[in-house]
């Protein structure tokens, strides 16, 4: 292994033994954003050869059932995802890992970006579970990660504007920085119709389509208050198992509400969009940690100081950062 990033998830599973319905019963492994290069393979691959810098694509299904059938295999019941009680993850220096969800990296494909293609498969199917289309003006709520990756995946697949909010300024002020249109900084406590009053005059209409990038109850309601009618809103962050949202509503205006788990034939599409430009992911990455030090790197990622914290698990050659 090379590279791997910190999930929101690692970090519930590290304070709270669980993240969703996933519980832990045993110590596991962490870590499932991850780069590295082959050091040995089965003898009947042939995609691949030793050396290769590939990204690695965390779920491997059975390939056999209804869902593997019919291409969405990440709804798979016998998935095995990296960190996904009980599977340990690939924070490690070695991961045996299938051979046909392990990506090759371009020559200009920085090992970093390669971790980071799990993220941004998450933002890219939530777009394409949005049918998000050139023109389309978007709300996204929540400028963590997947927020941003969502909006960055948002407008390289055409939307006109993007306006997204957050708690904190600071990663607002981040947000526009990477080519957000708009932002608004609201509070947990912010009065709901004045938000939804300032995002239509922000952008000048209501957003076709919203996403909730947070999980929390407050981002839940405003996505589904704020997409206009015959719009829809896509819930991709991972929050409390039940919550309280303005449902009636949503339904007499026809709100499309769409799940969002991991993402199924994005990573691809996600290569494609780093090696040719369309998507810069390198101004996410804010914090770089050997692996001797992941304790105080998952310090960094529970306090939200950064925006993505990655451990780098080999150790550099002073003389060619890119070898170890």
């Amino acid at each position: 292994m090379d590279c791997v990033g910190i999930c929101g998830s690692d970090v519930h599973y590290w304070q709270h033994g669980s993240c969703g319905a996933f519980v832990l019963k045993e110590p596991m492994i962490m870590g499932h954003e991850a780069s590295g290069v082959i050091a040995k393979l089965g003898a009947k691959v042939k995609n691949l050869k030793v050396g290769d810098r590939v990204a690695i694509e965390p779920g491997v299904p059975c390939r056999y059932c209804e869902f593997c059938k019919t291409g969405r295999y990440h709804l798979c019941p016998d998935m095995l995802f990296c960190a996904t009680p009980p599977v340990h993850g690939n924070l490690a220096r070695y991961y045996k890992h299938a051979a046909d969800f392990c990506y090759k990296l371009p020559d200009h494909v920085s090992m970093e970006e390669g971790a980071m293609l799990e993220p941004l498969s998450v933002g890219i199917h939530a777009c394409r579970r949005a049918n998000l289309t050139g023109g389309h003006v978007v709300l996204v709520l929540g400028a963590g990660p997947i927020g941003l990756l969502t909006m960055l995946s948002a407008k390289a697949m055409g939307a006109s504007k993007v306006l997204i909010t957050d708690i904190f300024q600071s990663r607002l002020d981040f947000a526009k920085q990477l080519g957000a249109d708009h932002t608004l900084l609201v509070t947990r406590d912010s009065d709901e119709s004045e938000v939804v009053s300032q995002i239509h005059q922000l952008l000048g209409v209501h957003p076709d389509v919203s996403f909730d990038a947070s999980g929390a109850q407050a981002s839940v309601r405003m996505a589904l208050l704020a997409t206009k009618s015959g719009g829809v809103a896509v819930l991709v962050g991972m929050g409390a198992p039940e919550q309280t949202v303005p449902l009636a509503g949503a339904l007499a205006r026809e709100v499309d509400i769409r799940g969002v788990f991991r993402y199924v034939n994005e990573y691809p599409i996600a290569l494609n969009m780093v090696a040719s430009g369309k998507i810069n992911m390198k101004p996410l990455v804010t914090h770089h940690f050997s692996l001797e030090q992941t304790l105080e790197a998952y310090e960094v990622a529970r306090q939200g100081s950064g925006i993505k914290v990655m451990i780098h698990v080999q150790p550099r050659n002073a003389n060619n950062p890119n070898k170890f």
